[in-house]
């Protein structure tokens, strides 16, 4: 094996400061793909990986680094650019909210916060923003992968069987069906047994519920594009 010479080592653009070397990465940056799926509402984004895919190569050749740091006592995430040659940065802080008091949820909102700190320093963005997508009357919905390891088939349930506790009538019950059928979708297809003991909830909410007398139930064929089971 030969020995890499400085003559092979990858040149990196001289700059004056850190500003001058980032107009000059972002020329070279490459469009942000939506590589990640989003089990519970079946869509596609943007995750961590792909943001630093796009940015990092066009980064390094022009002399800048990219790195996290804890602060405020790890209340918020740090992400600095920082220009070798001049030492001259850009930081942007973002605070951790932490929705899971455990491991995972800190790793969760860690990982959140330095996607959202390395868009900020460098001025990446997905491939439509989010303006655009609002705008859309029906954003077409993907099918969910049939595996999915990060995927809590009966976190999922809990949550919606949860959920169903807080609806007193049919009316609000139909909203629910509607408003989570891409997590429905998911939870039947990672574990069919477990969709069952939620749509048996579901159904048992809905025999106890009361007509709200302010609202007009909507008809299935205006409301719902599958069954619900009551």
């Amino acid at each position: 094996m030969n020995a890499v010479t400085k003559h092979d080592a990858p040149k990196i653009a001289v700059h004056k400061n850190v500003y001058m070397a980032l107009a000059a990465a972002q020329m070279e940056m490459g469009t942000v793909t939506k590589g990640a799926v989003n089990r519970a509402f079946t869509s596609r984004y943007a995750d961590l990986a792909d943001v630093m895919q796009a940015v990092l190569p066009a980064l390094n050749a022009n002399g800048l680094a990219l790195f996290h740091t804890f602060v405020d006592g790890s209340a918020a995430m740090r992400t600095t650019l920082i220009h070798g040659e001049s030492e001259t940065r850009i930081e942007c802080d973002v605070p951790l909210i932490v929705t899971k008091n455990d491991m995972q949820g800190m790793k969760s909102a860690t990982t959140y916060a330095k996607r959202i700190g390395t868009e900020s320093v460098t001025g990446v963005a997905p491939d439509d923003d989010d303006g655009n997508a609002a705008v859309k009357a029906a954003p077409q919905r993907l099918e969910p992968p049939k595996s999915d390891p990060e995927f809590n088939p009966a976190g999922c349930r809990d949550r919606l069987i949860s959920a169903i506790s807080r609806r007193t009538t049919k009316e609000a019950l139909t909203d629910l069906w509607n408003k989570e059928k891409g997590a429905r979708v998911a939870l039947k297809e990672a574990d069919e047994p477990k969709y069952l003991e939620f749509v048996a909830a579901f159904k048992a909410a809905g025999e106890k519920a009361h007509a709200d007398p302010a609202r007009q139930a909507p008809s299935l064929a205006d409301n719902i594009g599958d069954e619900i089971p009551y």
